[in-house]
């Protein structure tokens, strides 16, 4: 057999009682989902800002950073919103490679999904209690979020998962925002047509059972720049992109569900220009991101 059975993981709610999120700290996810919700459907003007390194892979560091990020995050209340980035999932390319927390708790041991899902569930825990933030995580499996779906508020779906089928209809069951990033060649109509499947609904099969979906109207995108055929990197979140998109969403070239605006998060790299910041405020009323 080409395929072998590890280990039998526990349900999600099995794993929920024995690793519950208390009254308290639902409270606190509840008010700030409410508030993020505000925020993506322009009822309210402040900004979302999510930070945070690409992975993380020691639970001490993470609550010290996140902890440091809370003080932050109380002087500019008024303003932002920070959602702290805890991803603890990382799709690789070609497979190999660190791929997280959730495959390898410890990094110099072998993996073990199951001490995985453990370990970042107590630690996306421990990070609300000693800071008061939820966080952010990727959706590297669809079928793993259900052991974290009563923690997080927010989600991403990667560069090379989001012209999954699974990853497009489970985002359309989330009551989260979900930022659906364009594929590693930066081709804007994959992007966009993840946002239509994330924000229609579905009948699919997950985890084991038949389901259907209500659509996600909080789906966006994120633009993180992409390789060409001819393996250049280039960016996709300068102010004349974004205007090249304004265009194509204002002829309705892509049928995305209508709102006043649909939010954008842009990745600048490290040679990207301060201009990219100015331009996603000045098109949308959407989010932007500093790596």
């Amino acid at each position: 057999m080409g395929m072998r059975i590890n280990t039998t993981l526990p349900l999600p709610a099995e794993l929920k009682a024995e690793y519950p999120l208390s009254k308290e700290l639902t409270e606190i996810k509840k008010k700030r989902d409410a508030e993020i919700r505000d925020i993506f459907t322009g009822k309210s003007d402040k900004f979302v800002v999510i930070v945070g390194p690409c992975s993380a892979d020691n639970e001490d560091s993470v609550c010290e950073y996140i902890s440091r990020l809370a003080k932050v995050n109380e002087k500019v209340s008024d303003r932002l919103m920070i959602i702290p980035r805890i991803y603890t999932n990382k799709p690789r390319t070609t497979g190999e490679g660190y791929k997280g927390m959730l495959h390898q708790p410890k990094p110099d041991q072998a993996p073990d999904l199951l001490a995985g899902i453990i370990a970042i569930r107590k630690m996306h825990i421990r990070a609300i209690e000693e800071s008061g933030l939820t966080s952010a995580d990727e959706m590297l499996y669809p079928e793993n979020r259900s052991y974290l779906d009563d923690i997080l508020s927010y989600e991403a779906i990667g560069a090379r998962s989001v012209e999954n089928q699974q990853h497009r209809l489970t985002a359309s069951g989330m009551d989260i925002p979900v930022g659906m990033k364009n594929p590693t060649s930066g081709d804007f109509s994959v992007m966009l047509n993840s946002v239509i499947a994330a924000q229609s609904s579905h009948t699919f099969i997950y985890r084991g059972m038949d389901v259907t979906t209500d659509g996600n109207d909080l789906a966006h995108v994120i633009l993180r720049g992409g390789v060409d055929k001819y393996g250049t990197c280039n960016p996709n979140y300068h102010y004349e992109d974004l205007i090249v998109f304004r265009r194509c969403m204002e002829r309705n070239i892509w049928p995305i569900r209508q709102r006043s605006s649909m939010p954008i998060i842009q990745i600048p790299t490290s040679s990207s220009k301060s201009r990219s910041a100015l331009s996603v405020r000045c098109f949308t009323a959407g989010i932007t991101i500093q790596n």
